[in-house]
């Protein structure tokens, strides 16, 4: 004899009727955080010089005869983090 078992509904759905306001309230948050998700990655690219020069950076320490050490990169390091926080910013601020 095989034994079904019981369907459980996922945790995340409610009964009609209880929490609506909360769940339009709640809506109304996702939806300015999902637009700032959208365009994070419009304004990372603006940081694209500091992230190739940090990558040139890199590469030429890894390639044969080079050394990987600790902070020989890191003003491009900084360069590309300042920017990278400052593209964060922007987004938070619904910048565009």
């Amino acid at each position: 004899m095989i034994r079904r078992r019981k369907r459980l509904d996922p945790i995340w759905r409610r009964p009609q009727g209880l929490g609506e306001t909360l769940m339009s309230a709640n809506g109304a948050v996702w939806g300015r955080v999902r637009s700032r998700l959208r365009a994070f990655p419009e304004h990372l690219s603006a940081c694209g010089a500091e992230a190739s020069a940090y990558g040139r950076c890199v590469q030429a320490s890894t390639a044969p005869g080079g050394r990987l050490s600790k902070d020989l990169c890191m003003r491009e390091f900084e360069a590309l983090r300042s920017c990278f926080a400052a593209a964060a910013k922007k987004t938070l601020m619904g910048g565009t």
